[in-house]
């Protein structure tokens, strides 16, 4: 895996680069926001009180790809 710091840094950059295209004023990750396992893949959660914002798979070649649907586990161990 990435650099933890590395991972989350890059999973924020693309969570607000994201908002600014779409035109919409996004929630603020919370500093606990970062990389978690699950079923043996690696994911970058950003959330905050309200929940989860948007979770990122880091593939095999150190990507971020954003999901529209996560691992239910995920929202479990939150």
């Amino acid at each position: 895996m990435n650099d933890i710091s590395d991972l989350t840094s890059r999973a924020i950059a693309a969570y607000f680069k994201q908002g600014k295209r779409g035109g919409v004023v996004l929630d603020q990750p919370s500093n606990d926001s970062g990389p978690m396992s699950v079923g043996g893949h690696d994911y970058v959660v950003l959330h905050n009180c309200n929940g989860v914002l948007a979770v990122y798979r880091v593939r095999t070649d150190g990507m971020l790809k954003r999901l529209k649907r996560w691992p239910t586990e995920i929202d479990a161990a939150l």
